[in-house]
């Protein structure tokens, strides 16, 4: 939680990071936790809402109410001296003006409405939300319920929340505070009744209006525009003002820098210079390269863009290329170390984590969860561990090596390309939504072609002798290659995209 709060800040430092919490027993000491990463928002969510598309008996009966999350993690930040770094809001079944005044005597500060709005828009919370059949036309994607049956308006939504904001208003001044930042976290104002029946007698409910031994002095409410982290990313800011000038005028340029295992998310800041430059459409191929040497820490590469290439003498950490959509990131060896690069492990796990597009070369062994969810990104690595491609929709992935179990699992786009010289591969994917195919007959040819080329790629960016030995004798070893396609796709329409 903390590395992805950390690389969401470094490719939108302006950006405010929110993490939502299910209101439940000890919900307050995660929110502490979230605080201490460094996340800007913390939404409690309580039991009554809940997406139209959730199954009935998580409706029912998962989490609590959101008073009593929302009233523990007040009490929790405030007793550690979190909560005037951190804004908190309470969401889930809030409806009235009324429902606000509680949620911010409770200690929030924002309020969040989802069914209600809805409703108003002409939802009828007929719960099908999830098979695009909507019959008032709300949440679905097919033009003709939309246009049949939605009949909602935006001055709809604005009527909706001016009667809230109207009714908070009178709820205020019956309480006679002249604004909602007066009013988060009077529980004083607040009142237990006695109970009308033998089990509300019963309740408790004094923790919930505990101010414990907290000081009056500490904050109610958020007092700073965010909360900044610790790690100020200083290699990182330095790269976006030696390559500003290259991004703003698209002027090739080659910068070098010496890097460390403590300097995370190296990359993502320029991601977001150039993202915030030139849009999604980033700069031309190959326009900045970064060569770097040393061991990179976490996300290495996170959110690369069109146009960066990331080139690393050396390994990295933990999620290298994670959610990149463009360029090219490529890892290698120390020229002077005397190891096979096959035999040894240069990045770590869970790398390439819901890649949309861009090219990744790794000339070693990469750890777990390889090109989980990829959706477009390409690799070459030399060997993977545990759950590789698993829920891939897209892309490709060729691995050069041995491979964990469960390869695959969940897989449903994309394709992969697998050596077995070992004849290992047979009894480690996971074959309940894939199959595998050897690409050395005739009709394959365009996959061997395919492969080459893959090869090729790998051996010019990384000099891999690893790859350059299979491409040596690539009529050997093609045989022992294995192709990795979701039984529902085609093998004719795999290369097609």
């Amino acid at each position: 939680m903390a590395q992805l709060i950390f690389d969401l800040k470094q490719v939108n430092p302006q950006a405010l990071v929110s993490v939502k919490l299910v209101a439940e027993p000890g919900v307050g000491t995660v929110a502490a936790g979230v605080a201490k990463a460094y996340a800007d928002l913390i939404t409690i969510s309580g039991y009554d809402g809940g997406t139209g598309a959730s199954p009935l008996s998580s409706v029912k009966y998962a989490g609590t109410p959101w008073e009593m999350g929302l009233s523990e993690a007040q009490q929790v930040l405030r007793a550690n001296g979190l909560r005037g770094r951190v804004r908190i809001q309470a969401d889930g079944g809030l409806k009235t003006g009324h429902d606000v005044i509680k949620a911010a005597i409770l200690g929030a500060e924002s309020f969040g409405f989802g069914t209600a709005p809805m409703i108003a828009l002409g939802c009828k919370y007929l719960r099908i939300c999830h098979l695009n059949n909507c019959a008032t036309g709300v949440a679905t994607q097919d033009e003709r319920l939309r246009k049949q049956h939605f009949i909602g308006l935006p001055e709809m939504v604005v009527n909706f929340f001016t009667f809230v904001a109207m009714e908070t208003r009178e709820w205020l001044a019956k309480l006679g505070v002249r604004s909602i930042a007066e009013l988060i976290g009077r529980v004083d104002l607040l009142e237990r009744l006695a109970g009308e029946t033998e089990r509300q007698t019963r309740l408790d409910l004094r923790p919930l209006i505990n101010q414990g031994n907290v000081p009056a002095t500490e904050p109610q409410y958020c007092v700073t525009a965010s909360n900044p982290s610790f790690d100020k990313g200083e290699l990182a800011e330095q790269m976006v003002q030696d390559a500003r000038r290259a991004i703003a005028m698209q002027t090739p340029t080659v910068l070098e820098y010496k890097v460390r295992n403590t300097q995370r998310s190296l990359g993502a800041r320029l991601s977001g210079e150039i993202a915030r430059a030139h849009g999604a459409k980033g700069l031309p191929d190959g326009c900045l390269t970064i060569r770097m040497q040393g061991s990179a820490g976490q996300s290495f590469g996170v959110w690369n863009h069109n146009g960066l290439n990331l080139l690393l003498e050396g390994d990295a950490n933990d999620y290298v290329g994670k959610g990149m959509s463009g360029g090219l990131i490529a890892i290698y060896p120390p020229k002077l170390s005397g190891f096979a690069s096959q035999d040894a492990v240069i990045i770590g796990n869970t790398c390439l984590y819901g890649a949309t597009g861009g090219e990744l070369y790794a000339a070693g062994l990469a750890g777990e969860r390889f090109a989980v969810r990829n959706s477009g990104g390409f690799a070459t690595v030399e060997g993977v561990g545990d759950h590789c491609c698993e829920y891939m929709t897209g892309g490709c992935i060729v691995v050069l090596g041995d491979t964990g179990i469960n390869f695959g699992a969940g897989m449903t786009g994309g394709f992969a390309l697998v050596y077995d010289a070992n004849d290992h591969f047979a009894h480690r994917y996971n074959n309940e939504l894939i199959d595998i195919h050897r690409i050395h007959t005739e009709s394959m040819v365009e996959y061997r072609h395919f492969l080459r080329k893959r090869l090729e790629s790998h051996w010019q960016h990384t000099h891999s002798a690893h790859a350059r030995a299979l491409l040596d004798q690539f009529a050997d070893v093609v045989g022992q290659f294995w192709l990795v396609k979701p039984k529902a796709v085609t093998l004719d329409s795999l290369l097609k995209d």
